[in-house]
């Protein structure tokens, strides 16, 4: 595994049947002049049935795993559900203590797919949603679906439709997306847990031996994973040339094998990355997913 992030620690304790990899932030929260309020904490009783609005990216996703432990420390026995799009529908259901995923699937990418899907959560009867999402869209959602309590931030003109709504102050955009969000809940009533994002795989290492069968018949090298791709194309993407490179330097120091991923859009990115390489680079794109 290959992670780069200078804003970030991590420490691997390996398990007879998993790895957990936890990533602490090297930044401490600004906080002075942080002051989240909201008008009413989120009821102690009563929440039987909590809906969690998850963000729309895999990055960000990662970022709220630990408001969503501060929303489940609070809620021990509370059945938690998380609404999210494939496929960081991936990253909930490994890395959470949710009860249900729920997918935002593309046909409710409409006006009336929508109502559609509000229509589909008030079939659930959820007592509460907190929105990690910033947009009104999720307000709507949750105000359509008849739930009760629905907090978030006052973000994109919502607020008339949150009964929980929590003004952002200047300090709390510029603190780390972990506090964005962790703070939220907080400001909630929610638990103050570890920052602290313990990203378990549930796969055991056997299963995780026969995958990799399937792609390194040897299976003797170590291996470093690459995901080249990115939503927005060039405006967000390293070059394809200097990919190539930082992984033929890092498979002949380390001696190992270098795998590409991503979804299926980035199979011809990584494709390009393959062909700049020197050394011989498997492209897995768009045949795997995050949980195998």
């Amino acid at each position: 595994m290959a992670l780069a992030a200078s804003a970030l620690e991590d420490k691997t304790h390996s398990g007879p049947e998993n790895k957990i990899l936890i990533l602490k932030s090297k930044h401490k929260l600004p906080q002075a002049g942080l002051d989240l309020k909201s008008k009413h904490k989120l009821p102690q009783a009563g929440l039987d049935k909590i809906l969690i609005r998850g963000t729309n990216w895999i990055g960000d996703a990662v970022m709220t795993l630990p408001a969503i432990a501060s929303v489940r420390a609070a809620y021990p026995r509370t059945h938690l559900a998380i609404l999210a799009k494939p496929p960081v529908t991936d990253v909930y259901r490994l890395f959470s203590a949710a009860d249900e995923i729920i997918p935002y699937e593309k046909k409710f990418d409409t006006p009336l797919g929508v109502f559609r899907l509000a229509h589909a959560l008030k079939q659930k009867k959820f007592d509460a949603a907190i929105l990690l999402q910033n947009a009104i869209e999720a307000a709507i959602i949750a105000r359509a679906a008849g739930i009760r309590v629905r907090a978030g931030f006052s973000s994109d003109g919502r607020g008339i439709l949150l009964t929980h709504a929590i003004r952002r102050t200047e300090a709390i955009f510029n603190t780390h997306q972990i506090d964005y969000y962790l703070e939220m809940v907080k400001a909630l009533g929610c638990a103050d847990v570890d920052r602290a994002m313990h990203l378990e795989t549930y796969i055991s290492p056997a299963d995780a031996k026969n995958v990799l069968r399937q792609y390194l018949p040897e299976g003797d090298r170590n291996i470093i994973g690459i995901a080249p791709g990115a939503t927005y194309g060039p405006a967000k993407r390293w070059l394809a040339e200097r990919f190539a490179a930082a992984g033929d330097q890092l498979g002949r120091d380390l001696n190992a094998q270098v795998i590409l991923f991503g979804g299926n859009d980035d199979r011809e990115t990584a494709e390009q990355v393959r062909a700049h390489a020197q050394s011989n680079m498997i492209n897995l794109a768009g045949r795997t997913s995050l949980g195998c």
